[in-house]
C-alpha cells in the first residue's frame, strides 16, 4: 500500500521472536476522539525496551527510534513512554502538557495491568498483558491502512486466537457451537465461519425461539401440500434451503423436544423428509449453533437431548461480553457508522463509552452510536447525545430496584424475547401471556430499554 517510508503499514514486520504457546504484552489503540474513522492500531511490545508516543503530522512509526506519532493536537511532541523493566511495563509521563491517565486517574508513572485503559491526549488505548504470540502476525497492525472489508473481527487477544482456530475448522464438517450473552456477535461469527468455509450454498440464519409455535418442524424440514390445515402448497424448508451452505441455528436451546429428535436424525443421516411427505432428500449440511443459555445444565436437567448436544458441540466457543473486550470499541464503532458524516466525539463522551459496562453488549453499542450520530447532526458527538444509562450509569442503577436472585432467569427470558421480537413489546407480551403494561413494568424494574433491540 502506498505511503510514507515510516507508516505502520509499510514498516510492519513479522515478530521473529514469536513462539507458539507464548504470550506478549500488547498495546491497542482503541480510537482517536478527533479521528474516529481512522480505526484501531495494535502494537506488540515484545522485545521493545522503550516505546515513545507523541504528536506528529500523521499516524506513523519510526522503527529505529521505536517512536509512535499520532495527529492528536492534544498530545505533546514527546508525550509518554512505555518502558520494560524486569518483566513489567511502565507508563511514564515525559513532561507532557496534558498529562496521562490510566483508568481515568492522572498518573506520572504507573505499572500497567492487563485491561488498563490509557488516555493520552484525546487518544485511548487498552493494554493487554498476555496476548498470544504468532510467528505470522506483524508487530504493527494498522487498521487505518487496511480495507474495512479485510479488518479483523476483534482485537481482543484471546478471542482473536479462537477466531483463528475457527477459520482453520471452517473447511471441515466439524460442528460449531457458539455460546455467550445476548448481543455478543454470535451471528456475525457464524457468518465468518461460513465465508471461510468456501461452501457454495447460502448462509441460512434461523432463530429457533422465533419460529411459530406448532410450525417449527414445518419451517425447518418443510412440508407437503395438505399436510395440515393451512398447508396450501409444498414448502422446501430452511434445512434444504441451506444445502451446500451453512445452517445457523440461533437459540438452539429453544428448539422443542420433538424437533430436537428430528434434527438429530438430519445431522446423523444428512437426510431430511418434509412433514406429510415420504420422499427423503439428501442434504450437504454444515450446522452452526448458538445460544445464550447454559446447555450443559439443560442436558443435566433433561430439557435438551444429550445426543443432539454431542452432535452440535464439536467445537465450543464462548464469546466474551463487550465489557471484557473494550479494545474492540473503536473497531466496532467505525464499522457501525458513516464516519464521512461525522468523525469526532468529545473527550467526555469517549470516557463515558469506555467506562460503561454495556450489559446488552454490541447491540446496545450500535443503537447508542447510531442514535448519537443522528443527534449530533453531522457535528461532534457530545456527552449529551448519549443515553442516560451511558452518561450516568451509577444514577440509572440507583433508580432501578435491585434484582433479586430469583429474578435472574426471569430477566434473562425477557431480554431473550425482546431480542427475538426486535424490541416489539406487544409481541413479547403475547409470547409471555402477559399484559403489555406488565412487560413495561418489568422493563422499568430491570432498567431495560427496548429501543436497544430494534432494527435501524
Amino acid at each position: 500500500m502506498p505511503g510514507s517510508p515510516h507508516t505502520l503499514a509499510n514498516t510492519a514486520t513479522p515478530d521473529t521472536h514469536s513462539r507458539v504457546g507464548q504470550t506478549r504484552p500488547t498495546l491497542v489503540l482503541v480510537f482517536e476522539c478527533d479521528r474516529l474513522g481512522a480505526s484501531s492500531l495494535r502494537i506488540s511490545l515484545a522485545d521493545l525496551a522503550v516505546l515513545s508516543i507523541g504528536r506528529g503530522e500523521s499516524r506513523s512509526f519510526d522503527n529505529d527510534r521505536a517512536h509512535l506519532t499520532l495527529p492528536d493536537p492534544w498530545l505533546s511532541t514527546q508525550h509518554a513512554e512505555l518502558r520494560t523493566s524486569f518483566g513489567r511495563i511502565l507508563l511514564c509521563d515525559t513532561d507532557s502538557k496534558n498529562g496521562c491517565r490510566v483508568n481515568g486517574q492522572r498518573v506520572q508513572r504507573h505499572e500497567l495491568a492487563d485491561g488498563d485503559v490509557i488516555e493520552l491526549g484525546r487518544t485511548f488505548f487498552v493494554f493487554q498483558a498476555n496476548a498470544p504470540e504468532s510467528s505470522t502476525e506483524p508487530r504493527m497492525l494498522n487498521l487505518e491502512a487496511t480495507d474495512p472489508r479485510d479488518r479483523p473481527l476483534t482485537l481482543n487477544a484471546d478471542l482473536a486466537s479462537e477466531v483463528a482456530k475457527l477459520s482453520m475448522l471452517a473447511t471441515t464438517q466439524i460442528s460449531v457451537l457458539l455460546l455467550g450473552e445476548t448481543g455478543t456477535g454470535k451471528e456475525v461469527l457464524a457468518h465468518h465461519v461460513h465465508q471461510a468455509s468456501k461452501r457454495t450454498g447460502e448462509f441460512v440464519p434461523v432463530n429457533c425461539g422465533a419460529l411459530p409455535t406448532g410450525l417449527v418442524e414445518s419451517e425447518l424440514f418443510g412440508h407437503m401440500k395438505g399436510a395440515f390445515s393451512g398447508a396450501v402448497k409444498d414448502h422446501t424448508g430452511l434445512i434444504r434451503s441451506s444445502d451446500h451452505g451453512s445452517l445457523f441455528l440461533d437459540e438452539i436451546a429453544d428448539l422443542p423436544s420433538a424437533a430436537q429428535a428430528t434434527m438429530l436424525r438430519v445431522l446423523q443421516d444428512s437426510e431430511v423428509r418434509a412433514v406429510g411427505g415420504t420422499e427423503v432428500h439428501n442434504v450437504d449440511l454444515r450446522c452452526i449453533c448458538a445460544t445464550h443459555r447454559d446447555l450443559d445444565a439443560m442436558v443435566d436437567s433433561g430439557s435438551f437431548r444429550s445426543d443432539l448436544f454431542a452432535r452440535i458441540a464439536g467445537y465450543r466457543l464462548t464469546l466474551p461480553p463487550l465489557r471484557e473486550r473494550r479494545e474492540d470499541l473503536g473497531l466496532l464503532i467505525s464499522s457501525f457508522l458513516n464516519t464521512a458524516t461525522f468523525d469526532a466525539m468529545s473527550i467526555e463522551a469517549a470516557r463515558a463509552l469506555i467506562k460503561y459496562s454495556w450489559p446488552l453488549n454490541i447491540r446496545e453499542l450500535r443503537s447508542c452510536m447510531e442514535t448519537a450520530s443522528v443527534l449530533a447532526a453531522g457535528g461532534r458527538i457530545e456527552l449529551s447525545h448519549l443515553p442516560e444509562a451511558v452518561r450516568c450509569p451509577d444514577a440509572v442503577q440507583s433508580k432501578a430496584p435491585a434484582v433479586q436472585a430469583g429474578d435472574a432467569e426471569h430477566q434473562s427470558e425477557l431480554l431473550r424475547l425482546l431480542q427475538v421480537h426486535k424490541g416489539n413489546v406487544s409481541a413479547v407480551a403475547r409470547s409471555m401471556g402477559k399484559d403489555r403494561k406488565q412487560i413495561q413494568r418489568w422493563m422499568k424494574r430491570f432498567a431495560i430499554d427496548p429501543n436497544q433491540f430494534r432494527e435501524r
